[in-house]
């Protein structure tokens, strides 16, 4: 780390116990994300309720290059220990997702592609989309989301996405502009 880590405990004691879970932990995540810059730890006793006990939170904010920050949190638990086991495992997942968004590993989803329906066999299931770029492509009975296949009409205005069949491009997921694609 570029900036040495921070431990903040309020409104409770300090411990050495405590204070080595935590470098523990700021460890563990450094396995996920070697180029950690800078982790600020923040552990606190909530504001005592006489009829709920001791309850504690730990707030996690964390820098990364290339990333803006991530925070992450765990608040009111009655075991501290518990409520920073949360609060990392939070923070591990963050730090993961950021790691495979720096890679490139983020699945990217298909663009949706706009045009209207050019031609209906509706005897044979098929027909054909007058794509808004000006290619022609294929698509089936099996391809349309909404409406039903049977109610589609030539001049109709569709949304889909483009997918390789085996003779070339098709639409998929075939829908009505008025029934956007419901997310995969």
């Amino acid at each position: 780390m570029q900036i040495p880590l921070q431990i903040t405990v309020r409104d409770m004691p300090r411990s050495d116990a405590l204070d080595a879970r935590i470098r523990d932990k700021v460890a563990g995540l450094e396995r996920f994300h070697p180029r950690i810059t800078s982790c600020r730890i923040v552990v606190a006793e909530s504001r005592k309720h006489h009829q709920q006990g001791r309850r504690f939170e730990v707030d996690i904010d964390i820098r990364i290059p290339g990333h803006a920050e991530i925070v992450a949190n765990h608040h009111s638990d009655e075991d501290i220990y518990v409520a920073l086991r949360d609060a990392f495992a939070s923070a591990t997942r963050q730090l993961e997702e950021a790691t495979r968004e720096q890679r490139g590993d983020v699945k990217l989803h298909e663009a949706v592609l706009h045009g209207t329906v050019a031609r209906l066999y509706a005897d044979e299931g098929f027909g054909f989309i007058a794509a808004d770029d000006g290619r022609e492509l294929y698509f089936s009975r099996d391809n349309v989301v909404h409406p039903p296949f049977e109610h589609l009409e030539i001049g109709a205005a569709v949304q889909f996405i483009e997918a390789a069949g085996s003779d070339g491009a098709q639409a998929h997921r075939v829908s009505s502009r008025k029934h956007p694609l419901p997310p995969e």
